[in-house]
């Protein structure tokens, strides 16, 4: 092969559909082009070594936030052992601030932003001349017609073991300066009808989980209505192969048409990933983030309570201007709203985000590689810090997993946030860890903190028990944060 299209995936499961963009749009160059994916924590010398078993003149490499530091050693040693080879990036993590990047500095050629269109173009360049002079090329945007959807390249093996990724519109009209999106003028749709003709498609090949990465599915609802029915067709067509689909929802955007359409869906057919992100209304100023705080909690309210949605509603520790104190209320007022999950996120300086503009005023603090996690504020200092990142780390483990549903009200009483930092801190002196708890002794932890708060013995068993029999195996359903999954893509 001529060229390749590779990426380091977080997990085998997680299919890149970026790369997969690139290949449906190489026009001529497509047959002389192969995709070779890998996941995070590979070997270098055997990525290396299959990559040049192939023989190939260009490597074009998707970096991501969670793959910069290993892919970098990965170009760094073909360089070494491959000189001839022609190293091109893109991705988010280098679409942004390259100057500073060692990747940067090792590789040939960057294309930032789009590179549906200039990716194909400057293989061409390097192939059959002229060759390119300068070093990074920023990608164009075409008309959304124009792009060649790539969902005819999941392979029977992708649909079989993977997530499908798909996508009815990038872009966001929203400004959240915490998110890439904030760089967007708007939201651009691809043709509605040869979506669903792609959708069509991967069904009748045996798909059965779509995971949208749209950044607002609800944002048109005559589109969304008619995705949706598209599903809720299948679903009537076939009730004993049921499909499941994931999307994003704004908050404080569900009119009656799309209630009624949400309340026809089974359980088990549909999850919302909803971002609140702040409740503190001058924190959500600071970032830009406009949002009707009273009408997004009446609408996970009523999802709640009038739908079989699976509900997973994302928090942000960390903000500028956003205390300890004001987390832990907008946590407490979103456990009274009941959604199934609760995503705790820690606060990443995402490259080229605007929240770097209040990094001297509100102290920001941030870890200086990958994820960019922030350490401390002028409100939170370090230490504290740490206590919520292990917050949320437990809380993944209790209560996103769905393990202890019965005992979880009893280790949350009437001040959740409070009572469950308290275990929280509890369950690190005891363990000094927050990865690698078995289960078996997670569950004696839980039962011996409700002791330590006057339950007794027998009661404590006996209500972990109720959760614990029989889930050793019980699979965590949480999906990365809204600031990480926006790189899915």
């Amino acid at each position: 092969m001529t060229i390749l299209l590779s990426t380091l995936n977080a997990r085998y499961a997680h299919a890149s559909l970026g790369l997969r963009y690139l290949l449906a749009n190489m026009g001529a160059l497509q047959a002389q082009t192969e995709l070779h994916e890998f996941v995070i924590g590979a070997k270098t010398t055997e990525i290396i070594e299959r990559l040049l078993a192939r023989q190939p003149r260009i490597i074009g490499f998707g970096i991501y936030i969670w793959n910069v530091e290993e892919t970098t050693r990965v170009v760094a040693m073909l360089k070494r052992v491959a000189p001839q080879v022609t190293i091109i990036l893109g991705g988010p993590e280098v679409s942004y601030e390259p100057g500073e990047q060692a990747i940067v500095q090792l590789a040939d050629y960057l294309v930032t932003g789009w590179g549906d269109v200039t990716f194909p173009a400057l293989c061409g360049q390097i192939l059959n001349g002229p060759k390119p002079l300068m070093k990074i090329h920023t990608g164009v945007q075409p008309p959304m017609a124009e792009i060649k959807l790539p969902y005819s390249l999941y392979t029977d093996n992708d649909i079989a073991h993977r997530t499908i990724y798909v996508e009815a519109s990038r872009g966001c009209p929203f400004k959240c300066e915490f998110c890439l999106s904030a760089l967007d003028k708007t939201a651009w749709p691809f043709g509605l009808d040869a979506f669903l003709a792609e959708l069509e498609g991967l069904h009748a090949r045996g798909a059965r989980l779509f995971k949208f990465v749209d950044r607002t599915f609800n944002l048109n609802i005559k589109t969304s209505l008619k995705i949706m029915q598209f599903f809720l067709d299948k679903l009537a067509a076939h009730p004993d192969d049921p499909v499941y689909a994931h999307f994003e929802l704004v908050p404080d955007h569900l009119p009656d048409a799309l209630k009624e359409g949400i309340s026809k869906f089974p359980r088990g057919a549909l999850q919302f990933e909803i971002g609140i992100q702040s409740f503190n209304p001058e924190v959500q100023a600071l970032v830009s983030r406009r949002q009707d705080n009273a009408k997004a909690a009446e609408n996970i309210r009523w999802l709640s309570a009038h739908s079989n949605a699976h509900l997973h509603v994302d928090l942000i520790a960390g903000l500028p201007g956003e205390d300890l104190a004001s987390f832990a209320r907008g946590f407490d007022q979103l456990v009274a709203l009941g959604p199934h999950e609760i995503q705790f996120g820690i606060l990443k300086r995402l490259r080229g985000t605007p929240i770097i503009r209040h990094t001297e005023q509100y102290g920001m603090v941030y870890d200086p590689y990958p994820p960019y996690t922030i350490l401390a504020t002028s409100l939170i200092d370090f230490a504290t810090m740490q206590r919520v990142v292990r917050f949320a780390r437990y809380w993944d483990l209790v209560a996103n997993s769905g393990r202890f549903a019965t005992t979880l009200p009893y280790l949350l009483g009437d001040a959740p946030f409070d009572q469950f930092m308290a275990f929280s801190d509890w369950i690190y002196g005891q363990t000094d860890a927050t990865h690698r708890i078995a289960l078996d002794r997670l569950a004696k932890l839980v039962s011996q903190w409700l002791q330590t708060r006057g339950m007794t013995r027998a009661g404590a068993d006996a209500l972990v028990a109720q959760d614990y029999a029989g889930k050793h195996d019980a699979p965590a359903t949480s999906v990365p944060s809204r600031q990480a999954r926006h790189l899915a893509a």
